[in-house]
């Protein structure tokens, strides 16, 4: 059986990561490909617990390095108990967020070297990385405001332990992604996510269809 693929989608907070997945999901079973959506951290029950710990604020700080260990430890249960087993039963794979949301937030975010993300990254993943990456980017003011708008519509007015960081972290976090994004053109495809939300889609479906017809897309 042939394997499936392993999209992923990134950018920082406010950028509308869960609104477009569905446009990709669309794109995706519209070609007849069964398809498998996840998140991260999380994906499945043991991660999803971790994920608690890691965006629960907490009086007691949580060291960058602890907080890089438990991203892999989630990371771990996810490949082995959801995304690889997908894979290998020809499922396309579509995650909201991987390994580069940790070069951008533990790496850029928080100054972890990036030695140590990527000796984490080799021990817990192999030779397995996303085939596609969509990376949604926005000026940091207009990310921040809709973040915020999305917290007050859901009750949460100082959001989770990443959304509480200052604009400063997340301007690292933005860095550290259009910085893969230039090192890695055949796989990382920048979207403007600053335009509203149906050109968003349509960029991304032309994306994701031509990468399915085999044409990648940048």
């Amino acid at each position: 059986m042939q394997p499936g693929k392993f999209i992923t989608i990134e950018g920082g907070e406010g950028v509308g990561k869960s609104t477009q997945i569905a446009a990709v999901r669309t794109a995706l079973e519209a070609s007849g490909l069964q398809c498998v959506v996840t998140r991260e951290p999380g994906g499945t029950q043991r991660g999803e617990q971790i994920r608690h710990v890691l965006l629960t604020p907490t009086e007691e700080p949580m060291p960058a390095l602890c907080e890089l260990l438990l991203m892999f430890a989630a990371r771990s249960a996810h490949m082995e108990n959801l995304i690889r087993p997908a894979l290998q039963r020809g499922a396309w794979v579509l995650c909201d967020r991987f390994t580069d949301a940790t070069y951008a937030y533990q790496g850029g975010g928080r100054g972890v070297p990036r030695d140590q993300i990527a000796t984490m990254e080799s021990l817990v993943q192999g030779a397995l990385r996303p085939d596609l990456t969509v990376l949604l980017d926005a000026p940091i003011e207009v990310a921040m405001t809709r973040a915020r708008q999305r917290n007050a519509e859901r009750g949460e007015k100082l959001g989770d332990r990443f959304e509480r960081e200052q604009a400063e972290f997340f301007q690292r976090v933005r860095d550290t992604y259009l910085a893969i994004a230039r090192a890695e053109p055949n796989r990382v495809v920048v979207i403007d996510a600053s335009e509203s939300e149906d050109r968003v889609r349509s960029a991304i479906e032309k994306v994701v269809t031509a990468y399915i017809s085999g044409v990648h897309p940048n």
